[in-house]
């Protein structure tokens, strides 16, 4: 389909982007913002990159953020940015000062009790390949089925998908109708209003790939219709702050986002981003990251955090993109050269990165979730994992897969597994098989400690099996499993008994060939555990 500018009629169209904010916006978004834990920066500190301050990880038991990051900095150092809710400080440092010294103040604020961790406030930057202005026709959406699954659903208004970016354009002509009435937040200015600066196309660009008005005579085609949230991290170079970046994922959860789509990234990794994803991730959003433009082997932060699902780009032809980085955390695969999608202006343009891909697979993911609405995020990313279409790549390179809008649209992801015509199987009980193990975890740190173990199956005819965990009275423990051998996590798992206490019992069902693995998590506390596991057969 050639693409135009938009048409006569809505060629003089206005919109006050002001008035936008103030009818709709302001009141919500500054509801949102109190409530949400993030304390503003001082006045005179500028958008951007922080080179010059270091970000410090507060434990949970203190009750004062700012307070114990004085303490601990030497020289009463100037605390000028908190975060109450992923409970870090970010502290200034002088940019004259020698390496040395900044390794030493390392050092130093680490020594203390309240401080987990502390590391640089990195620049993290937007990871796309810029192309050609203007377009003759679109592929992604062709490339992933969306035409199909269109005729199910183009996406519903109920499924958020925030873009932590450059910032929406939203009242470009293709995008204005599915920009959530919220808007969205700015942690760049600071000033209320996520609205891209004159060049900043990256967030638009993004963000009309995920979600763009389909079928309405205007633009382009957006791989859903689901609502878009603008959240204003990077600046108009594609730049930002660890800590701005920590904030606009932060803001996205407690707004509801239920998918956070995050076309960035930083090399290395860090534990603010770690805490922000884990925070989403706890919030119930699915969080999709790019796994980086450089062409080798090494998945860009946030994209390589187990709470992420690291999207790798596609030529038209499914083939690899020359650009895409590679590695063991990518989990799905989507178009990501040569994207064509709205810029600000209200224009439209090509772009190429796993920048354009990350959105492909948020719009995926939008869609299926408004097919299956009782989808749980753990839920939504194993449907797009098992639809996903195997194009015969390595794993290091595709993943599970690329993304098959119709699949995760039409594919029911609770098939009823139930067999009436089956004979009755009998009691399932009547052979038993124990084992046992037991340790010791302390939770009391920033994170707790895990303790994994594996079962093999021993019954001839396995069909359930019970997980007892006992522990001290002052100690919570999270107990995680799954019964295919895969290994459990906190957001990946068959079944679970979280916050429930010192005394836990989980009880799966097996039919044959599985294999049991456990984690057991220790939230709070500290001491010793017990484990009994009891298999039963027939």
């Amino acid at each position: 389909m050639t693409q135009k500018r938009p048409p006569d009629g809505d060629a003089d169209r206005t919109h006050d982007r002001r008035s936008i904010l103030t009818g709709v916006g302001s009141i919500a978004i500054g509801g949102l913002i109190g409530a949400s834990g993030v304390t503003s920066a001082t006045p005179d500190r500028d958008p951007g990159p922080k080179n010059d301050e270091i970000v410090l990880g507060i434990s949970p038991s203190a009750s004062d953020v700012a307070g114990e990051a004085r303490a601990a900095a030497p020289g009463n150092a100037d605390v000028v940015h908190t975060n109450e809710t992923i409970r870090y400080a970010v502290v200034s440092f002088p940019s004259d000062a020698p390496d040395r010294a900044r390794d030493e103040f390392l050092d130093a604020v680490t020594d203390s009790p309240a401080v987990e961790y502390a590391e640089p406030n990195v620049t993290v930057q937007t990871l796309f390949e810029p192309d050609d202005p203007y377009y003759d026709s679109q592929h992604a959406p062709q490339q992933v089925n969306c035409e199909s699954a269109w005729e199910t659903t183009r996406g519903s208004r109920d499924v958020v998908i925030a873009v932590v970016d450059q910032g929406i354009q939203y009242d470009h002509p293709a995008l204005e109708r599915v920009v959530d009435d919220r808007i969205g937040a700015d942690f760049v200015d600071d000033d209320g209003d996520p609205y891209p600066t004159g060049g900043e196309d990256h967030g638009t660009h993004v963000g009309g790939i995920a979600a763009g008005g389909t079928d309405d005579g205007i633009g382009h085609a957006g791989i859903s219709d689901c609502s878009l949230l603008s959240v204003r991290a990077l600046n108009e170079n594609g730049v930002g702050s660890l800590s701005d970046i920590a904030d606009g994922i932060q803001w996205s959860a407690d707004a509801g986002a239920d998918i956070i789509t995050l076309s960035l990234g930083v090399d290395g990794s860090y534990e603010t981003l770690s805490a922000a994803c884990e925070y989403a991730a706890d919030q119930g959003a699915l969080l999709v990251g790019a796994a980086g433009n450089e062409g080798n082997d090494r998945v860009f932060s946030p994209a390589n955090e187990d709470t992420v699902v690291a999207v790798s780009a596609l030529e038209a032809d499914d083939s690899l993109a020359s650009f895409s980085n590679t590695g063991s955390a990518i989990e799905l695969a989507a178009p990501g050269n040569r994207l064509v999608s709205s810029v600000t202006g209200d224009d439209y343009s090509r772009m190429s990165g796993t920048s354009m891909a990350t959105p492909v697979v948020a719009g995926v993911a939008g869609l299926a979730l408004s097919a299956h609405p009782d989808l749980s995020r753990a839920e939504l990313r194993e449907h797009l994992r098992a639809t996903a279409v195997d194009l015969g790549l390595r794993d290091t390179q595709q993943g599970y897969g690329r993304v098959d809008a119709a699949a995760a649209v039409e594919t029911d992801p609770f098939p009823d597994e139930t067999d009436p015509d089956e004979d009755d199987p009998g009691e399932c009980g009547d052979e038993t098989i124990t084992a046992s193990a037991s340790g010791s975890l302390d939770g009391s740190g920033w994170w707790g400690e895990s303790d994994r173990y594996s079962y093999s199956l021993n019954a001839a005819d396995p069909c359930s099996a019970t997980i007892t965990l006992e522990g001290p009275d002052d100690t919570d423990f999270d107990l995680y499993v799954t019964t295919d051998g895969s290994k459990p996590t906190r957001w990946d798992h068959d079944a679970s008994s979280a916050d429930a206490g010192t005394s836990e019992s989980i009880t799966v069902s097996l039919e044959g060939d599985e294999e049991i693995r456990l984690q057991i998590h220790a939230v709070s506390g500290s001491g010793e555990y017990r484990l009994r596991l009891e298999e039963r057969g027939r």
